[in-house]
């Protein structure tokens, strides 16, 4: 597994350090969820927030199986960067957007290269 991490190109790897991200974050609201879930057995927040969970763990998966449909799929979990920009824009000012507006380019120009697309090359 540590040399398919290094033999992975930039983008990828930028790609499932983003998903982590991901699943760190999900990982520290769902006590909150899950307080809702009480109260309310289905909700908004429950839905989208298992949604997410199950989208980026079914990406991850992919990813690093380096199947074809992990390309589309990884694309579509970092278009989750675009409503990023405006939130930090409005909690954290101008750094917080800029920070946001980076990762989605880096992110976006890493998994549409060349070499992260022939990355994903298993049927």
């Amino acid at each position: 597994m540590i040399s398919t991490f290094r033999e992975m190109p930039g983008g990828v790897r930028l790609f499932l350090a983003y998903a982590l991200l991901i699943l760190a974050l999900i990982g520290i609201t769902l006590p909150a969820v899950v307080n809702l879930a009480v109260d309310t057995p289905i909700s908004g927040v429950g839905l989208l927030s298992t949604l997410l969970l199950a989208y980026t763990i079914f990406t991850v998966t992919l990813v690093l199986q380096r199947k074809q449909a992990a390309w589309l799929f990884s694309q579509g979990l970092a278009t989750l960067t675009v409503p990023l920009i405006p939130f930090l824009w409005f909690a954290a000012g101008l750094p917080g957007a800029l920070f946001a507006a980076a990762l989605a380019v880096l992110l976006f120009r890493g998994l549409r290269g060349s070499r992260a697309r022939a990355w994903f090359s298993e049927v």
